[in-house]
């Protein structure tokens, strides 16, 4: 059986500054009508940056959820930005590190049941400090955290972020294995 389902109809009904909603019409496999809703999201990357045993990990207060969260540090990309561009940039402003190479770990699917949203996973080597500068209006903490620490905190649920979770989990993984 053929799985996709075919675009009969895309209706927008919200266009912000950071996501777009539309409300599809759409056809099931078996040729029978439904209703889609999508939001469209311009996509992330963000960055595993370990130095010395330690990862950097950022501090900021996330609206949606009305609390402070810790996350590596990441970005949206603006339109047609490659995503290890965004990277370094994310990296460099909230963090002041400076990275020689990203490597590509993963693409995440965040949420695949309603958004195209795209993370782009990426891992920092050759690192060195700089100075942070956030965007205007972005007011977050740099803070290094030992790697078996930050492995406990997903582990006990302190990092509830989900590409922070994933990023650490796979660089724990490969670690296991002798990657």
């Amino acid at each position: 059986m053929k799985l996709g389902e075919q675009t009969v109809r895309k209706q927008y009904v919200f266009r912000g500054k950071l996501i777009r909603v539309r409300c599809d019409d759409a056809v099931l496999p078996d040729g029978r009508p439904c209703t889609r809703e999508v939001v469209e999201h311009p996509g992330g990357a963000c960055v595993l940056a370990v130095l010395e045993g330690n990862v950097a990990l950022v501090r900021q207060f996330r609206y949606a959820y009305g609390e402070e969260l810790l996350e590596i540090p990441a970005g949206k990309l603006e339109p047609g930005e490659d995503p290890a561009v965004a990277a370094l940039r994310e990296l460099g402003e909230e963090t002041g590190l400076l990275a020689e190479k990203l490597v590509l770990r993963f693409t995440l699917y965040p949420t695949p049941g309603y958004t195209d949203e795209k993370i782009y996973v990426y891992e920092a080597e050759g690192l060195r400090r700089g100075n942070s500068h956030p965007d205007e209006g972005e007011f977050l903490d740099t803070v290094w955290i030992p790697l078996a620490e930050a492995y406990a905190m997903v582990a006990d649920g302190r990092i509830r972020d989900a590409k922070t979770i994933v990023a650490l989990q796979a660089l724990q993984l490969a670690a296991r294995k002798g990657e």
